[in-house]
């Protein structure tokens, strides 16, 4: 039996306020957006010695049973390592979604909602359709837009010490 349980946890299936939901492989464009940005932030992040970048698919437990989630890439800091064990069992400091059109309210309301809950420090919703980055920080219960830029500019993490990312490096192909 622990086996089966093992073998359903190995896939793109997420639990949303309980709920089980799977989500289709992402298209190209959205895997080449993963890429370049989890290439920028890896690359700042491993040569400060600031923590670790993951990528999905890989669980995010806020809550067993109730919220399991898979951001797109997050980030944990050097010092919230212990969240780090088979998946992550924990708050991360920063997650980030990639919007597809099939996600976009998954992605804009119900994900973020739940990151809100569970006390994410930085949430970073990426529009590849739009060229778009906007970035939330939590301010004391509710996330706050810290920064954006579309089409072309520089956003800048909170969370992420000293990391600025020019959204062109991010949409080019």
């Amino acid at each position: 039996m622990e086996t089966l349980a093992l073998q359903r946890d190995l896939d793109l299936t997420e639990i949303i306020n309980g709920e089980e939901v799977v989500s289709p492989s992402p298209f190209s464009k959205h895997q080449s957006v993963v890429l370049n940005l989890t290439e920028i932030i890896h690359r700042h992040v491993k040569m400060n010695r600031l923590g670790k970048v993951h990528i999905s698919p890989l669980d995010v437990i806020l809550e067993e049973g109730t919220n399991r989630l898979q951001p797109d890439i997050l980030f944990i800091r050097k010092e919230n390592m212990a969240i780090e064990k088979d998946w992550i069992r924990g708050v991360p400091d920063m997650v980030c979604e990639i919007v597809s059109s099939g996600s976009y309210e998954y992605d804009t309301g119900v994900k973020k909602s739940i990151y809100e809950k569970y006390g994410v420090p930085e949430y970073w919703i990426v529009m590849p359709e739009l060229k778009t980055i906007e970035i939330f920080t939590l301010d004391v219960v509710k996330y706050k837009l810290l920064t954006v830029a579309a089409f072309e500019g520089v956003v800048t993490s909170k969370v992420i010490e000293g990391l600025q990312v020019n959204i062109k490096d991010v949409f080019e192909d």
